[in-house]
């Protein structure tokens, strides 16, 4: 089976890529392969359960068409100051450039019209002055919310597009391999997710978009093909969760707050990141029985929490290189004590030494909006360094939002970025074998929906 383009993930970096390709007027046969379901066949049944069920062959939540994207909370970052290191390969100015024509072909498929985080100049001030008090960094950028449940619609909406523009998506197949001859690579080799068969499919161009949950695979891909990349940063965090009192300047101003610190002692960066008024925590899971916490947006489903992720950043050096390894065996810790699932511990517990208990949880202003979190201690797995950094970065946003760093404030572990694989490339995301490029955020240079769509953007216009 021969094509001109192939893209392995049906995420927003490769589904950008073809869209693209297409608006250019390119008549190339272009397929794309996911392992997942089509959007209108994808349900997580813990709407029905209230549990995670740990569904097989993979996650309805983080696997299919557009990715983890259609059931996260669906911002899209308007800034090139956000979002990844994409900036550094080919310029702040074409990064803004992309983006800026890259939003406009999602409100062309539906995204609303309204952007938060660029009126109350006067309030942003404020909260900028106190952040800078903190010794923290308010970084500006507007935010277009689509809501998890609005992302599906949008996506389902691109998803007829390209079928009805010859695009093949083909699903239900892993990719095993990628088929390389004289450091071009030809191919890829599949795998039925049912029934194991495999399929072999070749190709002028091969498109790696595999999205984080994809990240481990294509770093031994890179280590087997000798694909030049190199390890990068690791982020190692927690979910919390407050009430939306606590939050309600900063929702209703900024809608997210951008927050970046350097505590001491270690100084190491920490950042806000994802933040979800009125949302819900929730559990995804990869596919090897790794459960890790995320958090969604509804446009008109709403809790009386607000939650949002604190994310600590580590870079390792010589002689070490498995950073995604490293923030595995936290999570696999983590869920140890949680017996397969996420825990949660209130912040005040965590000061004074102590696990939560369930009972604690009942009884407290704030109540988990993810019923089937483990009440237990989250620091008996979290590093001495990652929570240490934690913990005074939640003071020190205390400065901004008072309440935030109050007794019943929940933290949800464990939260982690698999993305710090870095694939080496050009400025025209050429990788050292010919033919092979790698998009989006498992290709470590993307963090989130609008920059891994820019790249898929950029790779189109390369391959038209």
């Amino acid at each position: 089976m021969q094509y001109d383009v192939i893209i392995v993930g049906a995420g927003p970096a490769g589904i950008f890529t073809a869209i693209e390709m297409l608006k250019q007027g390119s008549k190339k046969r272009i397929a794309i392969v996911e392992k997942g379901s089509p959007i209108e066949k994808r349900a997580c049944p813990k709407n029905k359960t209230q549990v995670c069920v740990n569904c097989k062959p993979f996650c309805h939540i983080t696997t299919g068409f557009s990715g983890a994207g259609a059931f996260s909370d669906g911002k899209l970052s308007l800034s090139a100051e956000v979002g990844g290191d994409l900036p550094d390969l080919i310029g702040y100015d074409l990064t803004q450039e992309l983006i800026d024509y890259t939003d406009k072909i999602y409100l062309e498929f539906g995204a609303t019209e309204k952007i938060e985080g660029i009126s109350e100049t006067s309030k942003i001030k404020e909260i900028r002055s106190k952040a800078i008090r903190a010794g923290l960094k308010l970084v500006d950028c507007p935010i277009r919310h689509l809501g998890t449940e609005k992302a599906q619609e949008l996506y389902f909406h691109i998803e007829k597009y390209l079928q009805e523009n010859g695009v093949e998506l083909i699903f239900g197949y892993n990719c095993q391999n990628l088929i390389l001859k004289n450091c071009r690579c030809e191919g890829v080799i599949l795998e039925n997710v049912k029934d194991n068969t495999t399929l072999a499919l070749y190709a002028k161009n091969t498109i790696v978009a595999t999205g984080r949950r994809g990240a481990e695979w294509l770093e031994k891909i890179c280590d087997q093909h000798n694909i030049s990349h190199q390890p990068g940063t690791v982020d190692i965090g927690v979910r919390v969760e407050v009430r939306n009192e606590i939050m309600e300047e900063i929702n209703e101003v900024l809608y997210e707050s951008k927050l970046i610190g350097y505590p001491k002692p270690f100084k190491n960066k920490v950042r806000t990141f994802c933040q979800n008024p009125g949302g819900f925590v929730s559990q995804e899971n990869y596919d090897n029985n790794l459960a890790v916490v995320n958090g969604h947006s509804y446009k008109d489903k709403k809790s009386q929490n607000t939650n949002l992720s604190i994310l600590c950043s580590h870079n390792f050096c010589y002689p070490f290189n498995q950073p995604i390894a490293y923030a595995q065996k936290i999570g696999e810790l983590t869920n140890m004590l949680a017996n397969g699932h996420v825990l949660v511990q209130r912040f005040g517990d965590i000061l004074d030494g102590k696990r939560t208990w369930e009972n604690e949880l009942s009884c407290s202003n704030v109540r988990p909006t993810l019923p089937d979190a483990v009440a237990g201690d989250i620091t008996s797995a979290m590093p001495y360094r990652a929570m240490t950094n934690i913990i005074n970065f939640i003071q020190a946003v205390d400065t901004v939002v008072p309440g935030f760093a109050s007794v019943e404030t929940l933290l949800y572990s464990p939260e982690l970025k698999f993305y710090s694989n870095k694939i080496k490339m050009d400025k025209n995301l050429n990788t050292n074998i010919a033919s092979l490029h790698c998009l989006g955020d498992s290709s470590g240079w993307t963090r989130g929906l609008m920059m891994a769509s820019v790249m898929g953007v950029l790779m189109g216009r390369q391959l038209v």
